[in-house]
């Protein structure tokens, strides 16, 4: 795969109660990543910047709620998640990224 889009494929760590409850409890960590990024290219981005084997990967995607503003109405962004479980004896370190 492309070393380049890789790095695209994943755009942030998800860090709320339910992410952290996931991942205490599955040792899975989630992810929101590009509308087309696939199971593999997440499973290889991850690998190759965080220096972890992954055992599984889930992808969801959610779509965004529609809200009022004041007498506005408006729309939050669709996104993609990405549950990704690493193997036992395993740890993600978002500090030593490459």
């Amino acid at each position: 795969m492309n070393v380049e889009r890789l790095y695209q494929v994943i755009l942030a760590p998800i860090v709320t109660e339910k992410a952290t409850m996931v991942a205490e409890n599955n040792q899975q960590i989630a992810f929101r990543v590009a509308p087309d990024a696939t199971k593999l290219e997440v499973k290889a981005a991850v690998e190759m910047l965080f220096k972890v084997e992954v055992e599984s990967v889930q992808v969801l995607n959610q779509n965004g709620k529609a809200k009022r503003f004041g007498r506005f109405e408006g729309r939050r962004r669709n996104e993609r998640k990405a549950y990704v479980r690493i193997k036992d004896g395993q740890e993600l370190d978002f500090t030593e990224m490459n």
